[in-house]
């Protein structure tokens, strides 16, 4: 019988915890092939959360505590992890805030979605069947939609619909590994680098969906404009989409700078002065995407070096002959008026995505 420990952070959930953990055994007795125990992460609650768990563990001693000092809720997971993990030696975590805002009733789905292959299951929001509360106000709303929308667009990772929310499932295995890793993280972020982890793993990836459900009783903990800020930085230092735009950036002025010496002031050919000025831009733009952008997918080596400069350069061409034959063409039948704004066009609108997707699919491929 595999066995699936479920953590639950608290601080001040004195009025939440016990119909918490008997509405959670409710619906995990009814799972007979699956044995649950619950792990309360409690952060010196002043309200005297902990007492509360040690009173109901007299008669449930599948129910564990674990306390902590205040540190905020993503070290408390962590401490959760390392705690369930040397001593109940799971074969799954969950994730599950302490308020009921994630319902019970929806374990049955993250085990069934476990059983049929997946290593990590998100409870989501945002798909399809999925919902926030309509009573949260506008301010709550576009902090909520719009923290996650940031994430999917800076990861460029779209399928996954809620990166952001906090209920969750995930291989045991896989949430050991990502302890070095998340454990730099403090707040409501953890989430993001821990499922930002699990992607780079190449961790197979599931969603159920979930009616996220306000809190009934005590205080919601959550700073909206210091957990926006903290989603950008995290971004900026992890996406590897963030630092492909930023390279392109430097390609970008190294191009048109290249292009305008050549063909304004020098007046070479306009398609000599473009296919020189794109070649620079090819070769910083290898340069800096294999040592920075997509430094975690490199293979070692001066022959692999090599090897994938090849690979860019035939990747690049497509975007040399789109971006030469277009501007070309410009020229031709419209002269030279405005070509730089069309080249920026060309490369904004075609380029980048053409570009991003190949980068990834046939130089720095996932690692086997």
């Amino acid at each position: 019988m595999k066995t699936a420990v479920i953590i639950i952070p608290t601080y001040n959930e004195a009025d939440n915890i016990e119909r918490l953990i008997k509405a959670i055994m409710q619906i995990t007795d009814a799972i007979t092939s699956w044995s649950f125990k619950i792990v309360v992460v409690d952060s010196k609650s002043p309200d005297k959360t902990a007492d509360i768990v040690t009173s109901i563990r007299k008669t449930s001693p599948s129910v564990y505590l674990l306390e902590t000092e205040k540190e905020g809720i993503g070290k408390a997971y962590s401490r959760g992890f390392v705690y369930a993990l040397e001593k109940l030696k799971p074969d799954v975590l969950f994730e599950m805030d302490a308020d009921f805002s994630h319902d019970p009733k929806s374990i049955p789905q993250f085990i069934k979605k476990l059983e049929s292959g997946a290593d990590f299951v998100i409870g989501s929001r945002y798909m399809k069947g999925g919902s926030i509360p309509k009573d949260w106000g506008i301010d709550r709303k576009i902090f909520s939609v719009l923290g996650n929308v940031i994430v999917r667009l800076g990861f460029m990772k779209l399928s996954i619909t809620d990166w952001t929310g906090g209920y969750r499932a995930m291989r045991a295995d896989l949430a050991s590994q990502s302890i070095k890793h998340v454990d730099k993280y403090t707040g409501y972020v953890f989430q993001i680098a821990l499922l930002d982890f699990a992607v780079k793993q190449h961790a197979r990836i599931a969603e159920v969906p979930i009616k996220f459900t306000d809190r009934k009783y005590g205080v919601s903990k959550i700073n909206s404009g210091h957990y926006i800020q903290n989603i950008f930085t995290y971004i900026f230092n992890n996406s590897s989409f963030v630092k492909y735009i930023m390279v392109g950036g430097v390609g970008f002025i190294l191009d048109f700078g290249i292009l305008y010496l050549l063909y304004r002031l020098a007046g070479w050919p306009i398609w000599l002065s473009q296919l020189c000025s794109a070649e620079c831009a090819i070769l910083s733009n290898f340069t800096l995407n294999n040592f920075w952008a997509f430094s975690h997918k490199r293979e070692a080596g001066i022959h692999n070096f090599f090897k994938n400069l090849g690979k860019f350069h035939g990747v690049s061409m497509g975007s040399l002959i789109i971006q030469t034959a277009s501007i070309t063409a410009y020229e031709h039948f419209w002269g030279d008026t405005y070509v730089f704004l069309f080249k920026m066009g060309v490369i904004f609108l075609i380029i980048i995505p053409y570009s991003y997707v190949l980068y990834n699919r046939v130089i720095w491929k996932k690692k086997k």
